[in-house]
Formats: C-alpha cells, sequence, structure tokens
C-alpha cells in the first residue's frame, strides 16, 4: 500500500492540471508513459539491491557503497532536501485544493495539517503506516471510480448530454501545446507526479519479512502504473480541454478529477473528488515526511558519518526525532505562498522536486550498474540473489542512467527558448550545481582515513600512490567494485519470516485459496 500511497498524490491530481495546460493532450499521455517506463525499469533494479540490502537510506545508501561516497553524499542531501520541500509542496497543494470552497486564509489549513503530520510522525512508526494504508485505499477506491466515471462523462453521460468521444484533441493548439517546449516541460510535472516510488526501499529497513515484500511490491508497480496513471491521463486529455479556464495560473491550480466528477452533473461529487484530493495530499505530505526523516537518520549513521550525530537519536519507540524536527522545519516555505501566490509558488516547488526525483532514479541506475558489475566480477552466481529482474540484464542500468539523463537536460527548454526566463531556469536546473558543490565540499573537508587492509575499504579521493619514481593521483572516489565487500549487510531470513512464508503457503493451499490469491494480488 505504501506503494500505491507514495505515488498517488498531488503530482496526479492536481500536476496533470498544469501538464494538460502547458503541453497538451498528447504530450501528458507521452510523457506520463515514457517517465512510467523509466519508473518501472528503476524500481526494479532498486528491488534487486533493497531485497539484497535493505538498510537504512536505501539507494543513497547503495549509491555511497557501490559507486562514490562523494557523490552519495551529495545525493543523500540532495534527497533530504527533496523531502523536505516535498513537504512545503503539498502543504502548498492544500491551500490550491481548499479554493474549490473558500478563499479565507489557506495557510490555515496549511499549518494545521503540519502539525498533524508531525504529531502523526513523531509516534511509533505503526502510526504512520496505519494512517498511509487508509488514505492509500481511500485514493485506489477514488481513481477506480473516476475511471469509470470517465468513461461515462466521455459517452455522454455529462452535463451536455453530449458524446465527447476525441473532441478535445483537435481544437485550436491540440493536441500538442506549446510544441517541443510543452512537450519537454511536462517531463518534470510527471516526474513530479511519479516521485516517492524509489522511497520503496527506504521502508525497506523497518518491513516485516524484506526478502518476500520488497520483490512482490515492484513486480506489481507496473501494473499500478498503468491502471492508475496511463489510463487516468488518457480519459483527462478525452474529456477536459487544454484551455479551460482556471486549469492553471499564477494564483490558483484547478484539479481536472475534481472538473471530471463535476461533469456527471453534481457539484456534491466534485466536492467528494475535492475532499478525496485533500485527503492526498494528506498522505503525500505524512509519505515525504516519513521518507526525509529516515534519510536523515540514515546519513546520521552511515560509515562514515554524513550528517551531525544528534540526528542519530532516537525515541524509546525508535523514532528519530531530532531528525523529524530537521525536516519538517524546512516546510515554511509554504507560507511564502501569501506573497507570491500559490500556484506560482507549487510550480517552483514542482520543478525542484521533479528534478531531485529525477536525480535519484539516475543515481540508483548508477548503483545498481556497480553493483550488479561487482556481483559478476568477484565470481557470485545471480541465481544467489534473493531477487533479480533477469530481463534487465544486462541492458537495465545504462537505459536508466542515459533516459533520465536526457529528461534532466531537456525538459527546461521552454525557460530558454523563445524567451529566457531566470526563474524558471534555476527551478529546472539549480540542484545540478548544488551537487556538484556538495561533492567538492566533501571532497575538501574529509580527511581520508588511514589505511586499514579491511577489504572493501575506500581510497581517499585525492589517493598518491608512487609506482617506482612515477607518482599516481586519482582524482575521483569511485569504489573499487573488485575488492567491494558484497557479504555485508546481506539480509538472513529469521525464524519470524520462515513462520509468515509458511503460513503464507498454508493458506494459498487450503480451500480458500483462491480468494487469499485474489488478497494477495489486491492488497
Amino acid at each position: 500500500m505504501i506503494a500505491i500511497g507514495g505515488t498517488i498524490g498531488t503530482g496526479l491530481f492536481l500536476g496533470t492540471g498544469k501538464s494538460l495546460a502547458e503541453g497538451g493532450p498528447a504530450s501528458m499521455l507521452l510523457c506520463y508513459g515514457i517517465v512510467g517506463g523509466i519508473v518501472y525499469v528503476t524500481l526494479l533494479l532498486l528491488g534487486e539491491m533493497a531485497t539484497q540490502y535493505p538498510v537504512a537510506g536505501s539507494f543513497n545508501a547503495y549509491a555511497t557503497r557501490f559507486f562514490s561516497p562523494g557523490y552519495g553524499f551529495a545525493l543523500s542531501w540532495n534527497y533530504w532536501f527533496n523531502d523536505a520541500v516535498s513537504v512545503a509542496s503539498d502543504l502548498t497543494a492544500a491551500q490550491l485544493v481548499l479554493q474549490f470552497w473558500t478563499t479565507w486564509h489557506p495557510w490555515v489549513i496549511s499549518l494545521v495539517f503540519w502539525v498533524f503530520l508531525v504529531c502523526i510522525n513523531g509516534a511509533h512508526v505503526r502510526a504512520y503506516g496505519e494512517l498511509e494504508y487508509w488514505l492509500s485505499f481511500l485514493k485506489v477506491f477514488t481513481i477506480v471510480l473516476f475511471i469509470i466515471l470517465g468513461i461515462l462523462v466521455n459517452v455522454g453521460v455529462n452535463r451536455e448530454h453530449e458524446y465527447i468521444g476525441g473532441r478535445y484533441w483537435h481544437i485550436e493548439g491540440a493536441p500538442f501545446v506549446g510544441g517541443f517546449g510543452g512537450f519537454a516541460r511536462v517531463f518534470v510535472t510527471a516526474s513530479f507526479a511519479f516521485g516517492g516510488t524509489e522511497s520503496l526501499g527506504i521502508t525497506a529497513g523497518e518491513t516485516k519479512n524484506p526478502s518476500r515484500n520488497m520483490p512482490r511490491v515492484v513486480k506489481f508497480v507496473f501494473w499500478r502504473i498503468l491502471l492508475f496513471y496511463i489510463l487516468s491521463i488518457a480519459l483527462i486529455g478525452l474529456n477536459i480541454p487544454w484551455n479551460y479556464p482556471g486549469l492553471s495560473t499564477r494564483s490558483t491550480t484547478t484539479s481536472p478529477f475534481t472538473l471530471v466528477f463535476k461533469e456527471v452533473g453534481s457539484n456534491v461529487a466534485g466536492s467528494f473528488m475535492n475532499t478525496v484530493i485533500l485527503t492526498s495530499v494528506l498522505s503525500a505530505g505524512n509519505h515525504a515526511l516519513f521518507a526525509g526523516t529516515r534519510v536523515l537518520y540514515g546519513l546520521s549513521t552511515s560509515s562514515p558519518r554524513q550528517a551531525p550525530h544528534i540526528f542519530s537519536m532516537t525515541t524509546p519507540g525508535g523514532v528519530p526525532l531530532a531528525a523529524l524536527i530537521a525536516t519538517s522545519s524546512v516546510s515554511v516555505l509554504c507560507f511564502g505562498s501569501s506573497f507570491i501566490g500559490s500556484g506560482v509558488l507549487w510550480g517552483w516547488l514542482q520543478n525542484i522536486v521533479g528534478v531531485s526525483n529525477q536525480i535519484a532514479w539516475l543515481s540508483i541506475g548508477l548503483a545498481s550498474w556497480r553493483f550488479r558489475k561487482a556481483w559478476v566480477l568477484q565470481g557470485r552466481s545471480i541465481e544467489e540473489m534473493k531477487f533479480r529482474a533477469g530481463w534487465t540484464w544486462p541492458w537495465g542500468p545504462p537505459f536508466v542512467v542515459i533516459s533520465v539523463a536526457t529528461l534532466i537536460l531537456v525538459q527546461g527548454w521552454s525557460s530558454v527558448i523563445p524567451h529566457f526566463s531566470a526563474v524558471d531556469f534555476v527551478s529546472f536546473y539549480i540542484e545540478i550545481p548544488a551537487m556538484v558543490v556538495m561533492y567538492v565540499g566533501w571532497v575538501v573537508m574529509r580527511r581520508p582515513p588511514k589505511p586499514t587492509g579491511q577489504v572493501g575499504e575506500q581510497r581517499p579521493l585525492l589517493h598518491v600512490g608512487c609506482v617506482g619514481t612515477r607518482s599516481r593521483v586519482r582524482w575521483h572516489d569511485l569504489v573499487d567494485v573488485q575488492n567491494l565487500d558484497l557479504k555485508r549487510d546481506e539480509y538472513e531470513e529469521v525464524d519470524v519470516d520462515r513462520i509468515d512464508d509458511a503460513k503464507r503457503q498454508k493458506r494459498l493451499e487450503g480451500s480458500a485459496g483462491w480468494l487469499w490469491r485474489l488478497y494477495y494480488l489486491v492488497a
């Protein structure tokens, strides 16, 4: 359910309005389809590593361990900032959603949500999981209902009692709005919408029986993407024109989902959909705050440590309280919407988070590339892997790296051509130089440890060695995959896991086995 909760949120419910207005129905469908395919392959690669090594920090830890400690440091802090900004983005989205009913002090709902989310995440992790489960269930139910209503609206069950079909694909400006610039711009909003899927790996360290549950989750992500994203996007493009008034402006952003529900002919239906969107904002913020807190905790407990020790301190219930406070504090950005407009601020935050998501996917590809190389070079059989996406060998990692790098470079096209927009350009590309600065800062500030001769030891970045009378300088800190310790942190099944597996198998073999198969398929 966390897999669903991490993907269905403000990006889908609200971001599709911005995507439709800026790129048109065809651009939106193509971009979401392309990004969905990339995300699916990325999650399969992450699933391999997370099942083998379910550690705190997830792909940030994998980038440090398998690719480069300096890059892992920059990535981890970038992703923590991404989660913190995501909370701010979701609180800003709450203001936009509330404008459906009233414009009275929209920041109040953000403050109330912020306090609620901090309290939930300050309790035991079970409170987070329970809230996320039921909010996710509500969103799944609503998406299924939306698909049914979307089909009915298109064939004539609407206010005008007219068959719509593909009419809005042929109005002026459609189906590709804004040319290539509009098409490229949709990639970042699509990346924002799919953001959070990579957080599945972060939950691996606190998941029961990860050897079974992690592979099961990533395998079904494909069908969730196909059903909840592609089908929904197609129906939005068919039922809502790209130039619908108020769809995406400086001060407002209207959800296409709400508009489709209103088209059924009932304002009550529109209010119901808007209420669900408000709960999805709460769910997305809950998910981002949880993930950001765990990333900061992982930074403070990594070796070498990449964050102050105070962030590793936990409550008796195991909650990293200092990391929670630090992550939630960034959310005060949401109150800036009172001065520049909620729509504008949310658009900027959406760009920043979308690019950060892409950097995370790129990093998963890099870590997987080196992990697989180490596994093969050290002579370990691929049959030893607890989970292996066989059909992605060997092209999976390079595909993810190249495709995501291309998205990052081209999506800011509209901020440069035909007119340069400094603010938009910064929101698209600020994180790239920020990561470079953090990487260099790690290099300059970190003192190389004394060599111990242990297997898998990291060499210092500026390593000078003598071979005869010639000196050798290493200007990088890429991990030596031939000497990497692949046994460390490997998950070993415990008695609880074996009991859980036996219980599941007994259910499947019983007289109600087909019902249990249906349950496991859905839940």
